[in-house]
């Protein structure tokens, strides 16, 4: 990045740098004496959910609460590597009364960040930085923010489409590819490694995928693991197809190094199948979300990302072909927008005028594939 050039961040506090709902099912736990214990997944939407869940608001209204939440485990290292690559700023949304016990808390636990880069109000969308880094789905809905990106939490997991990360190093892998970005320099392809297809849903990446793991002997595809359902994708041998439980557990063991939501779908992949082609010498073919992508990318070098384009009537035409619910077809087509904004941190893009050989060609010729 040149140094006449450095990226801002505006960066959440609750749930991204301080533990602020598991703290309170905690503390909510310990006093109820819940049978079985109320879990994190329980609270899968922002709000009150008219449950039991709904008893962890109380410890919002407590200073104690403010003054002993807990910083969350590599928070620190985080900022610390974040406040290297980016101007960083805090922008938190906190009741007024409370905001003297948040500041000192903040200086104290982050003393990477000036003091006068702390911003505290629910009015996200007048902080003037290039990237947003939050929770929260409404926030990063209206950020004006140039790359607004969300982390995932059981209560986000119907965002679709957005720029999303499970975890700090899919962040700041991203932030990464995003500073790149602002230079134009492409990346070159090196195998053994994976090209990964990125779009919106009725970009056709599945299809061109296939065609290139038919023209191309050195790449062999990724089997995938989602939630979706077998009926509408029975022909898709792309994926493995789990039962929500099964997916939500193979997240928690660990077994899937990337995983996120798709118009209300689990997606992900598990590392030990990508070592396991790479091992052999060969190369992979990849269709994720953006999120999915910025992950392969964070654990495996030799990773290019091509951003499928098509007409946006040609993909509402498709999605809405799909045999599927309307929510699942109304969650793909309202995601078109953020997901087109994705193409300008891909390493490639293509254009799928209905050819998939044409585009398949053109993406083996400029990447010089074999």
């Amino acid at each position: 990045m040149s140094k006449k050039f450095r990226l801002s961040c505006a960066l959440d506090v609750d749930d991204l740098l301080l533990d602020c709902i598991p703290y309170a099912i905690k503390l909510a736990n310990e006093k109820y004496k819940f049978n079985p214990p109320l879990s994190i997944y329980e609270v899968n939407h922002w709000g009150k959910l008219n449950s039991r869940a709904d008893v962890i608001f109380e410890f919002f209204d407590d200073p104690e609460f403010y003054k002993n939440q807990p910083v969350i485990a590599g928070a620190k290292e985080f900022v610390s590597k974040l406040s290297k690559m980016t101007e960083v700023f805090i922008s938190t949304s906190i009741p007024t009364k409370y905001m003297g016990i948040r500041a000192e808390r903040l200086l104290q636990e982050f003393p990477d960040i000036p003091q006068e880069n702390i911003y505290m109000g629910s009015r996200k969308d007048k902080i003037n930085v290039d990237i947003l880094f939050d929770d929260g789905m409404h926030n990063v809905f209206k950020s004006n923010a140039a790359y607004p990106i969300l982390m995932r939490r059981p209560w986000n997991q119907s965002a679709t489409g957005m720029l999303a990360v499970n975890t700090y190093d899919e962040f700041l892998k991203l932030v990464e590819v995003i500073a790149k970005s602002y230079s134009y320099v492409e990346q070159p392809f090196v195998g053994p490694g994976i090209v990964i297809l990125v779009g919106p849903s009725g970009s056709g990446k599945t299809k061109i995928a296939s065609r290139l793991v038919k023209k191309l002997t050195t790449f062999e595809k990724l089997v995938s693991y989602t939630t979706d359902d077998k009926t509408a994708l029975k022909t898709n041998d792309w994926y493995n197809y789990v039962t929500i439980d099964e997916f939500n557990k193979m997240v928690e063991n660990g077994e899937l190094f990337e995983s996120t939501m798709y118009a209300g779908h689990g997606f992900g992949s598990k590392k030990e199948d990508i070592e396991k082609i790479l091992s052999q010498g060969k190369n992979i073919i990849a269709t994720t979300d953006i999120c999915g992508a910025m992950a392969i990318k964070t654990h495996f070098e030799n990773a290019i990302t091509v951003y499928i384009k098509r007409d946006r009537r040609v993909l509402i035409d498709t999605i809405l072909s799909k045999k599927s619910s309307n929510e699942d077809k109304v969650s793909r087509i309202i995601s078109i927008d953020d997901e087109t904004a994705n193409e300008a941190i891909c390493d490639y893009s293509v254009k799928n005028n209905g050819s998939y050989d044409e585009a398949a060609d053109e993406i083996i010729s400029m990447l010089n594939l074999k």
